[in-house]
């Protein structure tokens, strides 16, 4: 028996490889499913089932073209109706692969169709839970999302389902089995999710805030509920994506692979809706893009920050990148649902450039050059553009706190004519939200190089801390 948890950092995101005696499961795969298919190839296996633990919102799951590939069958618990064709677990059922078990068990809550699968080993011993986004570890699935499907659930209902799927089906499990959930820290399917990716159960009865042993479910539904902030708008039509199909990667793929020279690149972006998404680190980029172009690099949060800052999942995308990293950023847009990239630009901004087409640029300071103007002038105006929780910990006193996350109120209460200095924990987040103003007018944006971490290293600016009440932290 192998199991391999497949780890996505960009999307703090889990999937799984089951084998036994050349049959293979997998548990939520990535919307890019050659590598599933490669391995199973080498371990010389089959890939037999592909097990959902709900309609995911957070991802496009590679299900269609896994099976499609493979001939695998999808599998989806009981409430579970998608538009295409999949296999029905019940509640309880028993699948075979190989010489192991994998157990259904249904527990809504997170979403109504959520389930885990328990694997059941060679000896007949319960061993793991892969737990989706009913269990994670230090945290629960929040369960506010499926009521943006469904609006006759509200999130106290589906907290109480999490509460009884949790008390009545999980926790009665043994403390020795390891759980495996969909999710890590970063992710915002929950709150409070630890960095660790894997636990046993036991471990988490104890330290898991909504697995404590004296919690009533009119208690646990507070706590569960305390202090969500809004989804991220993608999350939604994911979801639509996961239930009722998509294109196939490899036609993504085809359409977004247009090599476009600098005059077809510059008409398309003229021509048609484009949005010019340039991917390549927050500095280069400040030292010159294209006009209009929005920076979001590659090498962070990439696919979480454009689900969040493009609100139209159709929205079709011209591309600025690295030379040699297309395919890669074509595939975490197709991650997310993003499948409308029309094509890149040949040669990248270094071709644009040498053409002598217009450039538009972004001060950038450091934060020893940010505090010579704050000693001359402590009048100055500041932007945080981080979480509310993270500026509530911490903050420059006299900052304004303007997040990122909801970068459309907070543009609202800010003068296009005034300077500002913009900044966020490390300096990925603050050259986002000055990129995105700068393409709607602001051109007295200043940012700060390395964000907060370094702001404090100068150890020149009072900095404010104050408690907040819950209900405004993450």
């Amino acid at each position: 028996m192998k199991v391999e948890q497949i780890y996505t950092g960009c999307l703090a995101q889990g999937a799984y490889y089951i084998m036994s005696e050349g049959e293979v499961a997998i548990i939520d795969p990535l919307r890019e499913v050659e590598p599933y298919i490669q391995k199973a190839a080498l371990d010389k296996a089959q890939i037999k089932y592909v097990f959902e633990t709900h309609f995911h919102a957070d991802f496009v799951s590679g299900h269609l073209d896994l099976a499609k590939k493979t001939g695998a069958k999808i599998v989806y618990g009981p409430n579970a109706a998608p538009a295409f064709d999949f296999y029905a677990a019940k509640d309880g059922e028993i699948l075979t692969l190989g010489k192991i078990k994998i157990k259904v068990i249904h527990t809504p809550g997170h979403t109504m169709e959520s389930t885990c699968y328990l694997l059941i080993n060679e000896e007949g011993k319960e061993v793991a839970l892969f737990s989706g986004d009913t269990l994670f570890i230090g945290d629960v699935g929040r369960p506010d999302l499926a009521q943006k499907i469904k609006s006759d659930l509200t999130q106290e209902i589906l907290a109480g389902y999490l509460y009884d799927s949790l008390r009545h089906k999980i926790m009665t499990l043994s403390d020795d089995i390891v759980i495996y959930p969909a999710h890590g820290a970063g992710s915002a399917c929950g709150k409070k999710m630890s960095k660790e990716t894997q636990d046993t159960l036991g471990n988490q009865k104890q330290t898991n805030y909504a697995l404590a042993s004296n919690l009533s479910k009119e208690d646990f539904v507070t706590a569960v509920l305390d202090g969500l902030v809004a989804p991220p708008g993608y999350f939604p039509l994911n979801v639509m994506m996961n239930i009722q199909g998509y294109d196939s990667i490899d036609q993504v793929l085809e359409r977004g692979q247009h090599a476009l020279s600098v005059e077809a690149f510059e008409l398309a972006a003229n021509e048609t809706g484009a949005l010019i998404l340039d991917t390549r680190e927050a500095q280069t980029f400040a030292k010159g893009f294209i006009p209009n172009s929005i920076n979001i690099g590659i090498d962070g949060s990439f696919a979480p920050w454009v689900g969040a800052m493009i609100p139209d999942i159709k929205q079709e995308i011209l591309l600025v990148a690295e030379e040699g990293r297309e395919v890669e950023i074509i595939t975490r847009l197709a991650r997310v649902g993003y499948d409308f990239t029309i094509g890149y630009l040949k040669g990248g901004f270094p071709a644009w450039q040498q053409a002598g087409k217009e450039i538009d640029t972004i001060t950038s300071i450091t934060a020893d050059e940010l505090v010579a103007l704050h000693q001359k002038d402590k009048s100055i105006s500041i932007l945080d553009v981080r979480k509310a929780s993270e500026f509530n910990s911490e903050h420059i006193k006299g900052a304004q706190n303007t997040p990122l996350d909801f970068i459309n109120q907070s543009m609202t209460s800010i003068d296009k004519n005034q300077t500002y200095y913009v900044h966020c924990a490390g300096g990925y987040r603050s050259m986002i939200f000055a990129s995105i103003l700068k393409a709607r007018g602001f051109d007295h944006l200043i940012d700060i190089k390395g964000g907060m971490k370094e702001i404090k290293d100068t150890n020149h600016f009072s900095l404010t801390d104050y408690k907040v009440p819950t209900s405004l932290l993450l």
